[in-house]
């Protein structure tokens, strides 16, 4: 018998002087959307590692967790199949941000204006955002 399970992806919220990075989608899903920096974990890899390298991959910069925001499942969130992200609020150590890898773009919003977003990365946003306060 063969089982379905979920893949796992994480999410990274960095927030500075009230504005969220958000990196704009290069690929399908949502291409051409606004979204949190992130992806899939690569077996073998924590979620710890696997956010601190998607976040440098797509954003050029260098992180350190600051706390585990949440566990996010909803098996509607991604519409290639059931994904569950674990997401972390992150501070900045360094680099220079510069979009790369399936990053079309990379910048920070302000909190009141932010663009429409891709997932489920609102509620994510919301969330993060009640537990900085």
């Amino acid at each position: 018998m063969e089982y379905k399970n979920p893949k796992l992806t994480v999410d990274g919220i960095i927030i500075n002087d009230d504005k969220i990075l958000l990196i704009k989608r290069k690929n399908e899903p949502f291409k051409d959307k606004w979204a949190l920096p992130g992806g899939y974990v690569e077996y073998g890899e924590t979620v710890e590692d696997a956010v601190l390298r998607e976040i440098s991959e797509e954003t050029n910069l260098s992180v350190k967790i600051k706390e585990l925001l949440g566990v996010y499942s909803s098996p509607d969130r991604d519409p290639r199949g059931h994904t569950v992200t674990i997401a972390f609020i992150l501070n900045v150590k360094s680099g220079d941000l510069k979009s790369g890898d399936d990053a079309a773009d990379a910048k920070f919003f302000e909190k009141r204006k932010l663009p429409d977003l891709s997932f489920d990365h609102d509620k994510i946003i919301e969330d993060a955002i009640r537990r900085l306060k």
